[in-house]
């Protein structure tokens, strides 16, 4: 026996409250549930249990499986109900079977597996103990290979908390293991813990941890910063609501109090845009992470919890009403309309091929609405079916330029979309008709008694059309070529030659009025 075991046996004797029955070893087989039993071996090192959400995980498993059920079926969501009423082991048992869970994707955190790998080399066995479900667990231990084993919620037990405490404890015995947590719920556990290792704790957490156990070590990790929250809210997206403004610069109502009303319509449109792109990012989550780029949005790595994305929509929502409140009836009914509509784009349209680039273009073109209601004017039908038709071709440039970067990378057809890269070719062709249409429809109206009314050269606007044709044809040829952005409204504001096009066809406007 080595003086390294000598030592290990006289502090595993020593340890206050240990009774001779609560040093149990656990098995040591390949990963997989652990129960209590009376395997008594003092020879074996400390071995370290890790928690899996939130801290081998920068994610929850229960809210991803619950978004990832509601998104294949909305009317899901009585059943979770029920399933909540009979206890979260309930409710976790009936989401544990999601069919697009893949423990690969995941956004691991490295200090963790740093931590466990160092373990390992010492020759400490190293074991997963979680609340979420038995089989979402297996799955991310076999996938790591680094787990000699795993405690996990069933069908009857919530592994969270003093049932997990209780469970390490029958295991290995009080003070018996190292335990690394993050979050209120392992506080039971830490106290049990010989070591305790903490990562992402709340302060609140940390201090409580720091009262009840005298060997703490806090694990470093970064914090989400302001640019990360912006992110996740989309604020470079906010030019999109810039469509609020368009009734009032057609109609040249440039008093004080039309400025303000739009403002104040450009403010609520953003505001709930915001809570909704956070709702579509829980929706996605593994469709994001297996995405070229979108992997890198705040909630598919992990820069952000879920739980705290949850709590900021309904208080975005709320703040979106208020404002809408301060402009027009007729205006809360439209950002209503808005909500309702893209809503039901996450959780519906997005999955259902041409409904979903229909229902974007309706949510461009609902932004003209709500300007035209701020200010309690009409919008004009040509206005709106030029927008209509714009966009539906920027939306399907969106799905072109997603159907190219997976043919590029030979990945598989999306399961969250639609459209397979066999429809390349007629997803194209769709975008480029909608954009001639568009023009068309522009044209149309230039020479109409309609422009006569509100502008005083209308010919001018003629001039506009070449433009607009240039600046669409450019972005097919782009999206063809793969050197578009995911989403071209994105790629608009950063190109300048797409700023320039759409300075040249202001000014153009401007000078018929």
């Amino acid at each position: 026996m080595s003086e390294l075991q000598r030592e290990f046996l006289l502090q595993r004797e020593f340890l206050p409250g240990l009774q001779e029955d609560e040093r149990l070893e656990p098995t040591h087989a390949p990963p997989s549930a652990v129960c209590p039993g009376n395997l008594e071996s003092l020879l074996q090192p400390c071995p370290l249990v890790v928690d899996l959400d939130g801290t081998l995980v920068r994610s929850d498993l229960l809210i991803e499986t619950a978004f990832a059920e509601l998104a294949r079926r909305p009317h899901s969501a009585v059943d979770l109900v029920k399933a909540l009423c009979g206890g979260k082991a309930c409710l976790k048992h009936r989401l544990s079977q999601p069919s697009d869970f893949d423990p690969a994707l995941l956004p691991y955190d490295e200090e963790v597996l740093t931590v466990i790998r160092a373990a390992r080399e010492e020759g400490r066995p190293v074991y997963l103990a979680s609340a979420s479900h038995e089989r979402l667990v297996s799955a991310v231990a076999e996938h790591l290979g680094l787990f000699d084993g795993w405690f996990a919620t069933n069908e009857a037990t919530n592994c969270a908390a003093d049932v997990k405490a209780e469970q390490l404890v029958a295991a290995f015995g009080k003070g018996g293991f190292d335990y690394i947590g993050n979050d209120v719920a392992d506080l039971p556990v830490w106290r049990h813990a010989a070591k305790s290792y903490a990562i992402r704790t709340s302060p609140a957490v940390a201090q409580k941890l720091s009262r009840q156990c005298g060997n703490v070590q806090h694990l470093p990790c970064e914090r989400a910063t302001w640019r990360t929250w912006a992110r996740l809210l989309r604020v470079h997206q906010y030019v999109k609501n810039g469509l609020v403004f368009v009734p009032l610069l057609i109609n040249q109502l440039f008093d004080i109090n039309s400025m303000v009303s739009a403002g104040l319509a450009f403010l609520a449109f953003s505001l709930c845009a915001s809570g909704v792109y956070i709702l579509n990012d829980l929706v996605d989550l593994q469709d994001d992470r297996g995405h070229r780029t979108k992997c890198r949005r705040p909630l598919a790595c992990g820069d952000i919890a879920l739980s705290d994305a949850i709590a900021v929509i309904p208080i975005l929502l709320l703040l979106s009403l208020m404002v809408a409140v301060m402009v027009t009836p007729g205006f809360v009914l439209v950002l209503a309309g808005y909500f309702a509509l893209t809503t039901a784009y996450s959780f519906f349209f997005k999955r259902k091929m041409i409904l979903d680039v229909v229902a974007l273009a309706s949510l461009y073109t609902t932004r003209v609405i709500g300007g035209a209601a701020a200010l309690s004017v009409w919008p004009s039908p040509w206005l709106l079916a030029f927008m209509m038709s714009w966009f539906l071709s920027l939306a399907l440039v969106k799905r072109y330029t997603e159907l190219i970067g997976r043919r590029a990378a030979r990945l598989p057809d999306s399961k969250g979309r639609d459209y397979r890269k066999a429809d390349i070719g007629m997803v194209g062709a769709l975008a480029a008709g909608a954009g001639m249409n568009a023009l068309t429809l522009f044209a149309l109206y230039a020479a109409s008694d309609n422009a006569r009314d509100v502008y005083e050269r209308p010919g001018m606007l003629w001039f506009a059309g070449p433009v607009l044709a240039c600046w669409i044809a450019r972005i097919l040829m782009l999206a063809h070529r793969g050197q578009m952005h995911d989403d071209p409204v994105v790629f608009a504001i950063r190109d300048k030659v797409s700023l320039a096009t759409l300075g040249a066809a202001s000014l153009v406007v401007f000078a018929a009025m």
